[in-house]
């Protein structure tokens, strides 16, 4: 299933571009989808975000002068800072990818390596309307994603990368990585999936890790949840549960093509919404930190609109 798809007249835009994106690629990569822009006769409002704080105050005033479309250079995390702002708007998101995995983009086949071609998806207008994934805590704050909800393995991965002062970019991750496998353990979990009938499912499992999409990729191109679709008004669930060290580094090339769903060690389910809880454990979505266990999190139909190319999904006329 698909979103529908309708034409948006673009004469003027504000760009935000996040500094730091893609080890500070994202500047270059904002010049040349401005001059793109101006040359297919777009107007063009800069922002640019010294910290997410700042980027949020930016857009919240952008959106709040008018415009017909806010476009981020940079990565996932940028992408996830203006969806607090834009979802259940009208306005829609235009990505000049620049961060280092692009899951966004990689989501809407919106060229990754051509700020120029970026940019003329976004002056052509084709927004197609698609869900959100929202995590709610246990104090009802929200918090919007677009992508995938990580648990478990991932998100220990990520404190420790957050914990860590050198080394920088990917090596920091991929260092964390190796640390927690070290410690590789199953960890006690308690799922309750709701699904489009409202009945509810119980799911207690000692668990690897459990992600939860709104798309099908996350970490640059890992498609954790092969079979989601961005608007069908579900999430994908896809549970690990693997405790050999082994076993569990064997399984991860299978993450890239998506057939790890297929072994053993791994089982889905679909749900509109599903509440999450393991002790200690925290959410990332998008990449970011969203909150502590539990968590609910739910699909959010038709929340957003984004500018990709219509030639892979049906028009309609509008």
């Amino acid at each position: 299933m698909t979103g529908a798809l309708n034409h948006h007249e673009i004469g003027q835009v504000t760009l935000l571009t996040n500094p730091v994106s893609g080890h500070g690629n994202a500047p270059r990569a904002a010049e040349r989808a401005l001059a793109r822009l101006r040359q297919r006769g777009v107007d063009v409002v800069q922002i640019v975000g010294a910290d997410a704080e700042h980027a949020r105050r930016l857009v919240g005033d952008a959106l709040d002068r008018g415009t017909d479309a806010l476009v981020v250079a940079g990565g996932d995390g940028v992408i996830t800072e203006c969806l607090q702002a834009l979802a259940t708007t009208d306005i829609p998101l235009g990505i000049i990818p620049a961060g280092t995995g692009n899951d966004h983009a990689r989501e809407y086949q919106i060229p990754r390596e051509d700020p120029e071609a970026a940019a003329d998806v976004v002056a052509a207008g084709w927004a197609e309307t698609v869900d959100l994934g929202q995590i709610r805590d246990r104090r009802g704050v929200t918090k919007w994603f677009g992508t995938v909800a990580a648990t478990g393995f991932d998100s220990l991965v990520s404190d420790r990368a957050n914990r860590m002062r050198w080394p920088h970019g990917r090596m920091r991750y991929n260092l964390a990585m190796l640390a927690e496998l070290s410690r590789l353990r199953l960890l006690p979990f308690r799922l309750v999936l709701d699904d489009r009938t409202g009945s509810l499912r119980e799911i207690k499992a000692d668990l690897t890790l459990a992600a939860v999409g709104n798309t099908r990729s996350y970490g640059g191109g890992m498609l954790i949840c092969p079979n989601a679709d961005h608007a069908d008004g579900q999430l994908d669930i896809t549970m690990v549960h693997c405790a050999s060290r082994t076993r569990l580094i064997r399984l991860f090339p299978t993450v890239f093509t998506g057939t790890h769903v297929d072994l053993d060690d791994v089982t889905t389910a679909r749900a509109r919404s599903v509440a999450v809880d393991s002790a200690g454990i925290s959410a990332y979505a998008d990449g970011e930190y969203a909150c502590q266990l539990p968590v609910t999190i739910s699909a959010v139909p038709g929340a957003l609109r984004i500018l990709r190319p219509h030639s892979s999904v049906n028009p309609l006329p509008g």
